[in-house]
């Protein structure tokens, strides 16, 4: 696996399970089945496949659950993917700096991507909603990772972004090119 110049990487406004791509990320929980936010419309629109595969790695390789920074690939059930690839993003905290353990999700998820032969990949703001990371350093890290650390086959990174802030906030961290 060699790394390759950096991919396109779009911006897109919406909801994520529209997207037709190979790879769809999950900003998962780490007990991979199912909550809300992303995670939430990943699998409901995805369906059964999704938390049946799921329940399917709990059973074997992750008992306790899928840790932080780490990803693991599931089919896309329902979803216009080949595969979703679940990540568990840090909740923020102020009193200790969790930066590395959010860009090892987007590292992580590009590395399984490039791994299953994915040349598009869609991320959402990984750990912004209910996790609490402020969305202008999350965009930071999310744009600064992926420019850094994508690996062939991947071509295209989108980041699809549901609110106008969050939008805003990847659009000038791109436009800065991270």
């Amino acid at each position: 696996m060699s790394t390759s110049a950096s991919p396109a990487v779009r911006l897109v406004r919406g909801d994520i399970t529209d997207q037709s791509v190979d790879v769809i990320v999950n900003a998962a929980n780490s007990s991979l089945l199912g909550g809300g936010g992303v995670d939430g419309a990943i699998h409901r629109r995805g369906g059964p496949e999704i938390l049946a595969a799921c329940r399917e790695l709990r059973a074997s390789r992750y008992g306790k659950g899928l840790p932080t920074g780490q990803a693991v690939a599931t089919s896309a059930g329902r979803l216009d993917a080949r595969w979703v690839v679940h990540t568990v993003g840090p909740v923020f905290s102020s009193a200790q700096d969790r930066s590395a353990l959010l860009a090892s999700c987007y590292r992580e998820s590009l590395r399984l991507a490039a791994e299953l032969g994915a040349k598009t990949i869609a991320f959402p703001a990984i750990s912004t909603g209910i996790y609490g990371w402020p969305m202008d350093d999350g965009a930071r890290i999310a744009v600064r990772t992926v420019l850094a650390e994508t690996v062939e086959p991947v071509e295209e990174v989108r980041f699809v972004l549901f609110g106008a802030h969050a939008y805003a906030e990847f659009e000038e961290v791109l436009a800065m090119r991270g």
